[in-house]
């Protein structure tokens, strides 16, 4: 009988419970079928710090070498460290991490050579089918030459890439409280940040991918109260937490308060237009605050709003040619990075930022903080379709009320807006609402919340 992978490949990535959704017969599987779908004759793999991950990455290098493609394994590393690899070796590759999920998951995050994403609509549909057709059948049958498997070490290499896109040689010294959650940020800070003007106070370094101190996902607010105690405790300048994978990056002010994905996105959108001469697109999706596209405007590039999701804004940054584009979840995508997401490169422009002025870092982001925002508030409902269509028919036709549907239902007014997405994966309905002051915002969100809860 064919496994059902209908619960496990989802819209980007593979992520499932080992051993119980997949394990590494499956693994080997996939690799032979990620080689197939992507026609490579060579790939690139690396794992993050959870306990199923060294072993799951070499069965899918297995399953890759016995169909004759030659593998570099690059080992412990963060995802984006693996874009990296995969752009700078102009190679497919996989990495094997569940991100911020608790310990029993794991995944696959797979891109083409150049850190190309690959997901439901370039390629991880066809590869899912593979596996499905060779769980039923039989396996697909080895080559008469295997490939090799042979192992890189990357972490240097990908440092000082990073390091040549943001000058930190002429700043002011910096104290920073860094909390990797037992990440990958553990690896990977130390190269990255070391020999920089930076006193770096780690915290949770160790890897350990059964997060003995808190989930290794900073956008739950419970999962940085260890940093911004820290960060006060210190007298630090700035605080920062990488998720598990490493790939994310969330900051706190001198006071410990979080500053808000989309300051971040502003902040980095204006350093960027301004390394390129004032001219650029900026992608932004369509929940980051209004102060994205403003700022970008008054730096003098061009803002364009997308979809939600990864594959979205790296579709858009290729086709547009844009220089950078940031997400409210705190991924953060460059250029230079192959239009990669990496949270450690967002990182770098915010200690650049920060050291390359006297002020505070609150001082500093106010300017991209410009509204007040709900953040993204979840509410489980039987009907996603129906609640979207209540909230449709209770606004539509009012005066000055525009309505889009670019990606579930968006709302907006001359001074707040909000939008409601649905879940892929569970039966929930996302808000996110922002308006020009908090008394606004507090009656829009409990308006839109009284309708998907009704």
């Amino acid at each position: 009988m064919a496994a059902d992978l209908s619960q496990l490949v989802k819209a980007y990535d593979v992520r499932g419970v080992v051993p119980d959704q997949w394990d590494e017969s499956l693994a080997e599987l996939f690799g032979a079928a990620f080689v197939q779908v992507t026609g490579a004759s060579a790939i690139v793999t690396g794992h993050d710090m959870r306990p199923s991950s060294p072993g799951l990455s070499r069965a899918f290098a297995r399953g890759a070498a016995a169909q004759g493609v030659d593998v570099t394994e690059i080992g412990l590393c963060s995802t984006d460290q693996l874009y990296y690899a995969s752009g700078a070796l102009d190679l497919p590759g996989a990495m094997f991490t569940a991100s911020h999920n608790p310990a029993q998951y794991n995944g696959i995050k797979m891109c083409r050579a150049g850190a190309a994403p690959v997901g439901q609509d370039t390629g991880l549909t066809e590869i899912r089918e593979l596996v499905e057709n060779w769980t039923e059948s039989s396996a697909p049958a080895a080559k008469a030459q295997p490939g090799t498997i042979t192992q890189r070490d990357t972490l240097e290499d990908y440092a000082a890439h990073l390091r040549s896109l943001v000058d930190l040689t002429s700043i002011r010294p910096l104290k920073v409280v860094v909390d990797a959650g037992n990440g990958m940020g553990g690896h990977t800070v130390p190269t990255v940040f070391g020999g920089l003007p930076l006193d770096v106070v780690p915290m949770y370094f160790e890897l350990d991918g059964t997060f003995p101190n808190h989930e290794a996902n900073p956008l739950d607010p419970a999962n940085i109260v260890d940093l911004q105690q820290r960060v006060r405790d210190e007298s630090a300048d700035l605080g920062i937490a990488f998720d598990g994978d490493a790939d994310r990056c969330f900051v706190v002010d001198e006071h410990g308060a979080p500053v808000s994905p989309s300051a971040i996105t502003a902040l980095v959108a204006s350093r960027e237009l301004a390394k390129h001469g004032g001219k650029g697109t900026i992608i932004h999706n369509l929940i980051t605050s209004w102060s994205v596209p403003e700022v970008v405007k008054e730096n003098g590039g061009t803002p364009v709003r997308t979809r939600v999701g990864h594959s979205f804004i790296k579709a858009e940054m290729a086709k547009s040619g844009a220089i950078f584009g940031g997400e409210h979840s705190a991924h953060y995508y460059f250029k230079d990075f192959w239009n990669a997401d990496t949270g450690m490169l967002a990182a770098l422009h915010v200690l650049a930022a920060l050291g390359g002025q006297d002020g505070p870092l609150s001082g500093l982001v106010a300017q991209y903080d410009r509204y007040a925002g709900s953040g993204e508030i979840n509410s489980t409902v039987a009907d996603q379709a129906g609640r979207l269509a209540a909230i449709k028919a209770a606004y539509q036709g009012q005066e000055g009320i525009e309505l889009d549907e670019l990606d579930g239902l968006t709302v907006t007014a001359a001074d707040w807006w909000f939008n409601v997405r649905p879940s892929n994966t569970e039966p929930l309905l996302r808000l996110n609402a922002e308006a020009r002051d908090e008394t606004t915002m507090t009656k829009v969100r409990d308006e839109a919340l009284a309708i998907i809860r009704g």
